[in-house]
C-alpha cells in the first residue's frame, strides 16, 4: 500500500517522523510522503528512517491556500527539492507568521479562561507538547491536559474556534506555481472538506486545472466509497493524476488509519505510480 499524506510533530501531528515511518511499515505501507503543513523539517529524518527499514519516502508538503470564496484549500506538493531556496524562504516567512498567530490565540484563550476563573495556559508548555512547529491541535492538547476540555472537539468548540486568529494563506495559483518552480507536482487535498456541493467543486477544479494543478487526492479521509469513485472520474476528465493519503495526525480523536482511506479502503500503490509519471513529465518539460 501507499500513504501520501502523513503528518508529524513538525506541524500539527503528534508523532516524530521516525515513529511515522515505523508505523507505516507495520501497516504494510511501502511508499509514503510526509506532508506537514507549510513545513519541510520532517522530510530528512523520515528519509533516514525509511532507508533503515526499506520504506520509500517522497518529499511532500501541505500548503495552506485559498481562492476567492474558498477560504481553506490545501495544496499538496510532491517530489520537489526540499532545499529549493525560494520554497524554503517562503515557508520560513510563513512559519514566522504562524508562530505569532499561535501566541495571539493562546493570549485570547487565556483571557477567556481567566474570565471563567480558570488557570491560564503556559505558552512554554504548549511548545513542549508540540515538540516543533505547532498548531491549534497542540493548544487543544494543553487545554485537555489542564482539565479545561474533555477532548479535542470540546477544546475547539469552547476555546479555539471563538478565540481564533485568521491564518495566512497562499493564493492557490501562487501555491501551485511555487511547487512547480521547486520541481514538484501539485495535488488538491481532501476535496470533500472544501465544499459538499459537487457543482461548486467541479468549477473550482476547472479553475485550478487552468493554474496547472497536477492531481486530485481521491483517496482521502473525508471520502466515502462513492466519493472516491466520483473524484477519480473528475480527475480523469481533466487529465489529473489520482493520489491518496490517510491525513494521519495521531492526536486524540483522530480516527484515520495509516495506509487507508477513511479506514475502509486501502490506498492503492497505483497512486505512487501515477505520481512518478507526473514527476517524470514535469522533469522532461523542464528540460525542453
Amino acid at each position: 500500500m501507499a500513504d501520501l499524506h502523513l503528518h508529524t510533530h513538525f506541524s500539527d501531528g503528534v508523532h516524530s517522523p521516525e515513529d511515522i515511518v515505523q508505523m507505516a511499515r507495520d501497516a504494510g505501507v511501502a511508499t509514503l510522503a510526509i506532508c506537514d503543513h507549510d513545513n519541510l523539517d520532517g522530510i530528512a529524518p523520515a528519509r533516514a528512517a525509511g532507508a533503515q527499514v526499506g520504506i520509500e519516502v517522497i518529499s511532500g508538503v501541505e500548503l495552506s491556500s485559498r481562492w476567492r470564496g474558498f477560504h481553506d484549500l490545501h495544496i499538496l506538493g510532491y517530489g520537489f527539492d526540499p532545499q529549493h531556496p525560494e520554497l524554503c524562504r517562503e515557508l520560513k516567512e510563513f512559519r514566522a507568521f504562524r508562530s505569532r498567530r499561535n501566541e495571539l490565540i493562546v493570549e485570547r484563550v487565556n483571557r477567556r479562561l481567566t474570565a471563567r476563573k480558570k488557570a491560564p495556559l503556559d505558552f512554554a508548555r504548549v511548545r513542549e507538547l508540540a515538540g516543533g512547529t505547532f498548531g491549534r491541535p497542540h493548544i487543544a492538547r494543553a487545554l485537555i491536559e489542564m482539565g479545561h476540555a474533555r477532548d479535542t472537539s470540546e477544546a475547539f468548540e469552547r476555546y479555539l474556534i471563538p478565540c481564533n486568529v485568521e491564518k495566512k494563506f497562499f493564493p492557490a495559483d501562487q501555491a501551485i506555481a511555487l511547487i512547480h518552480r521547486a520541481g514538484g507536482v501539485a495535488v488538491l487535498a481532501h476535496p470533500p472538506f472544501i465544499t459538499p456541493e459537487r457543482n461548486a467543486l467541479e468549477g473550482l477544479l476547472d479553475v485550478l486545472t487552468g493554474f496547472g494543478l497536477d492531481g486530485l487526492e481521491a483517496y482521502n479521509n473525508g471520502a466515502t466509497r462513492d466519493d472516491v469513485d466520483y473524484l477519480i472520474g473528475q480527475a480523469r476528465r481533466r487529465g489529473l493524476i489520482v493520489t491518496g493519503g490517510s491525513d494521519h495526525h495521531g492526536f486524540e480523536g483522530d480516527e484515520s488509519r495509516i495506509g487507508w482511506c477513511r479506514g475502509v479502503l486501502p490506498i492503492p500503490y497505483s497512486c505512487v505510480t501515477e505520481l512518478r509519471s507526473a514527476l517524470a513529465r514535469r522533469a522532461e518539460n523542464h528540460q525542453l
